[in-house]
This record gives structure tokens, C-alpha cells and sequence, in this order.
């Protein structure tokens, strides 16, 4: 792996986590146990086959979990301990055995790429939530879970495309986030308020 494609690997992985955080492990440990994938050492032991007993356990459990409105906003809000660390340690890991400099600004800006993902997933989510069908709910479940395989697949196969891509969707998330927090507020607001009412 050239010095790009460790870039857009540590990026891919911390974007997908933001996302899928087990869907990444799994599937680039998977991938890398095939042979198809090559991991540096510092990111073998996902494909070891505990790792991928463990981490497809949780994609299995996110996959049905994230299709129930509701339980999918408390999913994520549980997650936001999860994905972003772990976005920032797998971008850390993905840089192999790179100079610590170098390692550190990767775990940095790969916690701040979860990040945005993060939000954008449960904000979005959280307003999604607020229709009371569950179809919405659905396509937006499936595409997530069509997205984060097809990104870390761009980002192995085509990193600069990837890293492209990638800029845009963070400069999006930038606009979106005031947006999407002004929604997530009034949802919130409207909630507490129906609770008083009942109360």
C-alpha cells in the first residue's frame, strides 16, 4: 500500500464507522481473511476469526436493531461512545507503522470524520423518526447499509474518487448540521412538552 491508498483506507474506515462501526470491522476483516483485502499488521487482527465472530454478531444485531424506528435513535445515541473512538483508533491503525506524528493527526481528523458521519446518520434518523410510517425508516436503514460497504469498497479500489467524495460529503454535513440540530431541538422540545401534557 502507497502512502494514498493508507490515506483513504484510514479515511474509509473512520467515515464507515461513523455509520456501521461493526459492518467496517467486519466486513474489512473478512475481507482480509479471504485474501482479498491486504490490512496493514497493525490492522490484522480484525480478521482473526474471533474478531470476526464478534463483529458479525453486532453487525447482525445493528442490522435488525437499526430497522426499528425508534430503537434506532437509541441505538445510535448509545453508539456515540462507540463509532467515533473507534473511527478514530481504526484511522490510527490504518497508518500502520507510520511516524506517531502522523498516527495522531490520522486518529484526530479520523474521530472528526466519524463524527460528522455520526451525526448526520442519527440526526437524520431522529428526523426520519418523526413520520409516523415506518417505510422511510426502512430505505433509509438499507441504504446505510448498502453505503458503508460500497464506500470502504471506493476507498480500497478508487482512493482518489474516494477522498473526493468524501470532502463533499463533510463540506454537506457541515451545512446540514445547524439544520439538522435546530430539527432534532424541536423534536425534543415537542416531546417534552407532550410528556408535561399527559403528565
Amino acid at each position: 500500500m502507497d502512502t494514498l491508498e493508507h490515506i483513504a483506507l484510514a479515511a474509509g474506515l473512520a467515515w464507515g464507522s461513523g455509520i456501521r462501526v461493526y459492518a467496517v470491522i467486519f466486513i474489512a476483516g473478512g475481507l482480509a481473511y479471504l485474501g482479498v483485502l491486504h490490512l496493514p499488521d497493525t490492522l490484522a487482527v480484525l480478521s482473526h476469526p474471533l474478531v470476526l465472530a464478534a463483529s458479525g454478531f453486532m453487525f447482525f444485531v445493528e442490522f435488525f436493531a437499526d430497522k426499528i424506528p425508534g430503537l434506532d435513535s437509541v441505538w445510535d445515541a448509545l453508539h456515540t461512545f462507540i463509532r467515533i473512538p473507534a473511527g478514530a483508533f481504526l484511522a490510527a491503525a490504518a497508518l500502520g507503522q507510520a511516524d506517531p506524528v502522523w498516527v495522531a493527526v490520522a486518529a484526530i481528523l479520523g474521530g472528526a470524520i466519524a463524527s460528522g458521519s455520526h451525526a448526520a446518520k442519527a440526526g437524520g434518523r431522529a428526523v426520519i423518526n418523526t413520520s409516523p410510517e415506518p417505510i422511510s425508516n426502512w430505505v433509509a436503514s438499507f441504504a446505510e447499509d448498502l453505503i458503508v460497504p460500497a464506500g470502504l469498497l471506493a476507498a480500497v479500489k478508487a482512493p482518489i474518487a474516494f477522498l473526493g467524495a468524501l470532502v463533499v460529503f463533510l463540506a454537506l454535513v457541515v451545512w446540514l448540521a445547524p439544520k439538522l440540530w435546530r430539527a432534532v431541538k424541536r423534536i425534543v422540545v415537542r416531546l417534552s412538552e407532550s410528556d408535561r401534557a399527559t403528565g
